[in-house]
């Protein structure tokens, strides 16, 4: 299918068909990256999606530990005071 590029306002746009948004299943929001020669639309995923399955599956593997071992500062020393 081809579309022409319309100016709006200020700016550049095509019109999507319906039911071409309705086929590849786009809603309200769309996120859009630029490759040389393509415009690539996928559908918007939310903020931090996954990211429970993903430290699940971590922890389940033991790979969830701390990087470096906890360093104790001169407040943890000095100051820090358990109630």
């Amino acid at each position: 299918m081809k579309a022409h590029i319309v100016k709006i306002g200020n700016s550049k746009g095509i019109r999507l068909p319906k039911t071409l948004l309705q086929e590849a299943q786009l809603e309200d929001e769309v996120e859009l990256q630029a490759e040389p020669g393509r415009i690539l639309i996928s559908k918007a995923t939310k903020p931090r999606t996954g990211w429970a399955e993903a430290a699940e599956r971590m922890h389940a593997h033991d790979e969830d530990r701390l990087l470096d071992p906890a360093t104790p500062t001169r407040f943890d020393k000095d100051e820090w005071k358990w109630r």
